[in-house]
């Protein structure tokens, strides 16, 4: 079953358009990578799908819904969470109101035991202020802000750029463990082998277009798709 299907949008920046007939399935309970170089239209596909951009034209359904119109709070209600690349932790309060202040807005919040249970290191840096983290205590509670609205699809942009191999490794973990817990991950991530290495399907967008949907090992047998498209990244 799909949770979430997308059909031709097509996106603009003012006059720019950047999406051209963007098509895309979301099985639930599935990791999937979208991959592509920079300026692909990555981040623009995961701000459409979760309504902080609108399409100009095309539909999106998710759990059966039409919500392409909808405004981002309800998308977000319905269970749809964007964790954005810049992060957007609140630097002037602490760990547990960032928690808090997500938790506000949800319908049926997670118990905060169950996130500290998760990220053993924000239980111990929960009375921190959000600018006193380092960039992959950022980015946990970032994560953790999705995680707590309960939601069931969670559209990850750029989640390990920056941070050491022992956080990447720390991350890929979680993201491993709420896909065993049922929820949906979509990843936009430059690490193509360590998105590979968690996603059963990928899709593969290039100026705008779509240019491969398929596993990651149909996209691995395809070298010069990868160098094509990907390039260093693909090493």
């Amino acid at each position: 079953m799909n949770l979430l299907e997308a059909e031709g949008l097509n996106t603009f920046y003012g006059d720019s358009h950047i999406l051209f007939d963007v098509s895309m399935n979301i099985p639930e309970h599935e990791v999937v990578a979208l991959l592509g170089r920079n300026g692909a239209g990555k981040s623009t596909l995961l701000k459409t799908l979760s309504g902080a951009l609108k399409a100009q034209s095309g539909t999106i359904k998710f759990a059966g819904k039409q919500i392409e119109r909808l405004p981002t709070h309800e998308i977000a209600r319905l269970g749809l969470q964007l964790v954005p690349e810049e992060r957007r932790v609140f630097g002037g309060i602490t760990v547990h109101e960032n928690l808090k202040l997500a938790a506000m807005t949800a319908e049926k919040p997670l118990d905060y035991s169950e996130i500290y249970r998760t990220f053993p290191r924000l239980d111990e840096r929960r009375n921190n202020k959000g600018r006193a983290l380092s960039g992959g205590e950022q980015q946990m509670v970032a994560i953790a802000r999705a995680m707590i609205r309960d939601a069931r699809l969670i559209l990850l942009d750029e989640p390990f750029e920056g941070l050491a191999p022992l956080i990447v490794r720390d991350l890929m973990a979680v993201c491993q463990q709420l896909a065993e817990q049922g929820r949906t991950i979509v990843i936009v991530e430059q690490n193509v082998a360590a998105a590979l290495s968690m996603a059963s399907r990928c899709y593969l967008i290039n100026t705008g277009h779509m240019v491969f949907e398929g596993t990651g090992q149909e996209l691995q047998a395809k070298p010069e798709l990868m160098s094509r498209y990907l390039g260093a990244a693909a090493a």
